[in-house]
């Protein structure tokens, strides 16, 4: 999965067993959005003019110029409650990634690559595109500088930005001129939504039991104690939703497709507390913390910090807290919204570090590791399943749209042992809409599959033993000779990361011109990542590590236990689009030889699906590719026909696709 689910996909509220009535509906037909107009979809445009001109009224209420409404909520989620689409409500582009400002002349939007096909058609003719990557166009932190330029002034909700942004957009500011970044305690597009804003989420609490999990959450506290020990710190803040699902061993339905749930958390040496409404918590859930987590409301987290830090200045009056080498500093997450970070202190009281129960967890435990294994194979009986009906359907010349066979492999998916949901929303794609990467298709706007194009189905599931994230591209017809070539060359470029053998302290950033490479010689490429760390029963985009150009992904180095996405792809807008993905896990190998004294490592294949027959130009793999496509699909075959003894339809299909080329 390249990119996060839109915003649109927040009335889908999954994350429970899908449960069919006697009369089936599928999901996807109550879609109903109160923050767009009642004509917009997923694609369409959104009239924003009076509701710029409201903001705009507050803008000067608060004597602020340049107002900027990032994507993020509180907690610095990729993925986000429909509450906190602020971005999108104003702007009216619903994509996952990108930051919208605001001056009393001008709106800009800017985002990346993956966007720049829905953004061009979902943004009015109020608001300025700014394409992120491409040459001479600013970034949206340059843009704002510039917008400050002669003494104005830039807001922001300090709750929505880290501390670090915080401090280089100030910065950038004030070189253009402008007079610095200003915290607003109140989000202005709140205000402008109004009574239309849908009601924040507050949904029950569940105990992920050890089975699952694999680590007693007790023990998880201690190793964030141990950091504190090392860092000589009083204090620990945990704002990030996954990471405090995973070390409390607890999981939620707050956020579509992510099994969080909204919280703080704040630990210390010898204390720990979750602030997080009591509502949400049934006896199982107090029983299952125990005495050792004090309870405490949501929002309290803000006063209760800051009397924690006076509290901690009078026990210590003679402590410099500029001397970060003596310790006494809190320790925050690279992660932790402005608003934490200046309850705390700010920056002479605080220590920015990434976060060490993101590293912790980005390492699957053996319990971890065997359920992702596991959960896998029925994920991938349950698309083989599919796949094989999807065809059968088409060639009889049903007419099935995107949306219908999308809901159809989630019902498929919900029989399945341990299923709790979708891991994020299915991208079935037709034709030109598999070259718009992030497409999803809306009830009454999709297309109808055609058997005669590409069809692009990316998808995933949640499991209680694992996070499943697989994409196929297949063709029904006869593919043209670009298509297969272009498939084929993905697939080249997808074994080649699999089969990679490197040394210890190898990041993604040094591995992705792999999968690129065969794409790359004929001048070709593609605009997303190659590789996102996945979660287990937790976000489907996990970090803090991934395979691809971004330079975070230089900062942090493959171990064994991660899992990660393998996904290139090639796209021709307005014509079709190929991306392969399979969930691999890093793992320890042995070699000849151990130049540097030190580990190597390659890739366990975890995903269990086939690739397409059909696509495939065997002329172009060399023997080893198509040693290991034979040895890929033998393994497919092996662990996942058992599911088919009464299934004809799908056994058949499944033979076909693994027969060795």
């Amino acid at each position: 999965m390249p990119v996060p689910p839109t915003v649109t996909c927040f009335a889908r509220l999954l994350l429970r067993p899908f449960r069919r009535p006697k009369s089936f509906v599928p999901l996807s037909t109550h879609l109903n959005f109160r923050f767009f107009s009642a004509n917009s979809n997923d694609m369409g445009t959104v009239d924003t003019t009076s509701r710029l001109a409201k903001l705009r009224e507050l803008m000067k209420r608060e004597k602020v110029d340049v107002y900027v409404i990032p994507s993020e909520d509180a907690h610095s989620s990729e993925y986000i409650c429909a509450a906190d689409a602020r971005r999108a409500f104003i702007s009216g582009f619903t994509g996952s990634a990108g930051c919208a400002i605001v001056t009393q002349e001008k709106a800009a939007l800017s985002t990346d690559g993956r966007y720049f096909n829905q953004a061009a058609r979902q943004l009015d003719n109020n608001w300025e595109l700014l394409k992120q990557g491409l040459p001479d166009v600013p970034t949206w932190q340059e843009w704002v500088a510039q917008q400050a330029e002669g003494g104005k002034n830039v807001g922001v909700d300090a709750t929505v930005i880290t501390a670090q942004q915080a401090k280089g957009l100030e910065t950038r500011i004030k070189k253009k001129g402008g007079t610095g970044l200003l915290g607003i305690s109140v989000n202005l597009i709140d205000e402008v939504w109004g009574a239309d804003r849908p009601n924040r989420p507050n949904n029950p609490v569940m105990v992920l039991e050890e089975k699952y999990s694999g680590k007693e959450f007790p023990l998880k506290i201690d190793a964030v104690r141990k950091e504190l020990e090392n860092k000589k710190s009083p204090g620990f803040v945990v704002s990030m939703l996954d990471e405090i699902a995973w070390l409390f061993n607890l999981r939620g339905t707050d956020i579509p497709y992510n099994p969080v749930f909204f919280s703080y958390a704040f630990i210390s040496p010898k204390s720990t507390t979750l602030y997080i409404d009591s509502s949400k918590l049934d006896e199982k859930v107090i029983a299952h913390l125990g005495s050792a987590v004090t309870i405490r409301p949501y929002h309290a987290i803000f006063d209760e910090i800051v009397l924690l830090v006076q509290e901690f200045k009078a026990e210590q009056p003679e402590m410099d807290p500029k001397a970060s080498e003596d310790g006494g500093k809190w320790l925050v997450s690279n992660k932790t919204s402005w608003a934490l970070s200046k309850a705390l202190g700010g920056e002479d009281s605080i220590e920015v570090i990434r976060s060490p129960v993101e590293e912790e967890k980005a390492v699957k435990n053996d319990t971890e590791k065997e359920g992702m294994k596991r959960c896998h194979i029925r994920d991938g009986a349950a698309l083989i399943e599919y796949f094989a009906w999807l065809e059968d359907e088409l060639l009889k010349g049903a007419s099935i749209d995107e949306v219908q066979a999308a809901d159809k492999l989630e019902q498929i998916r919900s029989r399945g042992e341990n299923f709790k949901g979708l891991s994020f929303d299915t991208i079935s794609s037709t034709g030109p809409n598999a070259a718009v990467i992030h497409y999803k298709p809306e009830a009454g706007n999709c297309s109808v599959i055609d058997p005669k194009a590409i069809y692009l189905c990316d998808s995933g599931a949640q499991y209680l033993d694992g996070t499943t994230d697989t994409t196929r591209t297949l063709h029904f017809g006869e593919p043209t000779d670009m298509e297969r070539k272009s498939y084929t060359l993905v697939l080249r470029g997808m074994i080649a990361l699999d089969r990679a053998i490197f040394p210890k302290g190898t990041s993604g950033f040094a591995l992705d011109i792999l999968a690129r490479q065969f794409l790359w010689r004929e001048g070709l490429d593609y605009r997303h990542g190659t590789g996102h760390g996945v979660g287990s029963f937790l976000n489907v985009h996990e970090g803090p590590f991934g395979i691809g150009t971004r330079i975070q992904y230089s900062e942090v180095a493959l171990s064994p236990g991660m899992f990660v996405s393998n996904e290139p792809g090639y796209y021709e807008d307005g014509s079709f689009g190929i991306r392969i993905e399979n969930v691999i896990m890093v793992k320890e190998v042995k070699t000849n030889h151990n130049f540097g004294d030190r580990p190597y490592f390659g890739f366990e294949r975890v995903t269990m699906v086939p690739m397409c027959r059909k696509l495939i130009d065997a002329d172009l793999l060399t023997p080893a590719e198509t040693e290991w496509l034979n040895s890929y699909h033998a393994e497919v075959f092996e662990k996942t026909h058992g599911f088919f003894e009464e299934d004809s339809l799908a056994l058949k299909w499944l033979k076909r696709e693994t027969t060795p080329i």
